[in-house]
């Protein structure tokens, strides 16, 4: 794919699918609080039209190459590799001058405007396909398990048919995955909780490090309550949920967000656990279920604790 075509991919659309909602907006433009550090006002610009950001705190900007450069602290091969990436899956391109507000709710299953970056949910299913079965099994996770807490969901962007691996958010949305790297969301984002009740909380990024948790401590359903993030750009959305807690256990990426993430829960002044330190190997909890270090390591864990 050109990298012309790679820059038409809309930043809006992608810093939806991140949980990234403008606080203002217009036809033309959009105001965001900085996906890069802790905003008190909108101060990150999106220019739907260029399809350009700048981030007035920082007086710095760019391209959706630059966006994703910055914000997953990658290089400009990894992101243009990564968004063409997107752009193959979910049909991102962005449409010259037509303003991108609307999405479909899955819960009405309405099709909206082609011109809009959309989902259309209109089959739910439990897992069934060979390829999503071998996914599940590339994961290390067993379908009986996958298939208590998440979904095979069949469904339509810009006319075209897919389908992926969901996994239901509080809101009624689905995160979606599927071979080789995708990961996708049917609107609306949320984050995922579980309450029992207790004054223990474990906190996840996304639900195979979830799953991947589960089977590694050979259970169904943990006890405790649980926050599967979706994306750490959420972790403002479960802030209030994870303050009800005690006791809180983190199971973030070994990356920068996830040690960002991990510190901005610390000031919730509950007891946190770091427990990314258990696998800091590998990149997450599920690379560590299925034995893909990240890093070269002297000695591996036998065991895995709460």
């Amino acid at each position: 794919m050109a990298l012309e075509e790679i820059k038409r991919i809309s930043i809006r659309n992608y810093l939806e699918q991140k949980g990234i909602s403008p606080q203002k907006e217009n036809a033309q433009a959009g105001m965001y609080y900085s996906p890069f550090r802790e905003d008190k006002n909108p101060s990150f610009k999106v220019d739907y039209e260029k399809n350009l950001w700048y981030d007035f705190g920082a007086n710095e900007g760019g391209s959706i190459i630059d966006l994703v450069m910055k914000m997953e602290n990658i290089s400009f091969h990894q992101a243009a590799t990564k968004l063409e990436n997107i752009c193959l899956n979910t049909q991102l391109l962005q449409q010259p001058n037509v303003p991108t507000h609307s999405h479909t709710n899955v819960a009405t299953s309405q099709h909206t405007n082609s011109n809009s970056f959309s989902f259309r949910r209109y089959k739910i299913i439990p897992v069934t396909h060979p390829k999503l079965i071998d996914w599940i099994k590339e994961r290390k996770i067993d379908l009986a398990l996958a298939n208590q807490y998440c979904r095979e969901i069949h469904y339509q962007n810009r006319d075209k048919d897919y389908f992926a691996i969901g996994f239901k958010n509080d809101k009624g949305g689905y995160e979606l995955s599927c071979p080789p790297n995708f990961k996708g969301c049917i609107s609306p984002k949320e984050i995922t909780t579980f309450s029992n009740g207790g004054n223990t909380c474990l906190v996840f990024e996304g639900f195979w490090d979830f799953l991947s948790y589960l089977t590694l401590r050979k259970i169904e359903k943990t006890s405790n309550d649980a926050v599967i993030l979706n994306s750490v750009a959420n972790i403002h959305k479960a802030m209030d949920f994870l303050k009800l807690h005690k006791e809180i256990y983190t199971y973030l990426d070994n990356d920068e967000a996830g040690r960002k993430a991990t510190e901005l829960i610390k000031s919730t002044n509950s007891t946190v656990h770091n427990r990314s330190t258990q696998y800091k190997e590998y990149k997450d909890l599920n690379d560590y279920l299925c034995g893909k270090k990240l890093l070269p390591v002297k000695q591996v864990r036998k065991g895995f604790k709460l």
